[in-house]
């Protein structure tokens, strides 16, 4: 399983549709096989989910994301479990494979009137 976690200034950005990275890390059964930081290609309606399935993605931790952002990464066979706070991405994994990440399993913003300043 790989999940992308979007990341700004070391610690999971709180808005999935501008994080200037993601942090990629491969889990195979309970064991973290590796991980990296990838660079998303500019932002536009549509581009993230099929960038992260193109890098084999099955699942997205995320801060704030939208209702349109989830249908396209649910429509190509990605999770989302979204409302995480901003923190350090090791934390999150260490918390995900343990069975103890809480998060939401849809959206989190209503919409972009809030100028990118989401508080989640």
């Amino acid at each position: 399983m790989k999940v992308a976690i979007p990341v700004e200034n070391g610690l999971l950005c709180s808005h999935f549709g501008h994080a200037p990275q993601f942090a990629i890390v491969e889990i195979e059964g309970n064991t973290i096989k590796g991980s990296s930081l990838e660079t998303p290609p500019p932002h536009e309606p549509g581009i993230l989910p099929r960038w992260l399935k193109e890098l084999g993605v099955d699942h997205v931790i995320c801060g704030g994301i939208g209702a349109r952002a989830v249908e396209i990464l649910n429509q190509v066979g990605i999770q989302v479990t979204a409302g995480i706070p901003p923190e350090d991405p090791a934390k999150i994994i260490e918390a995900f494979v343990s069975g103890n990440l809480k998060g939401a399993g849809g959206p989190t913003c209503s919409g972009h009137e809030h100028d990118h300043q989401c508080a989640h």
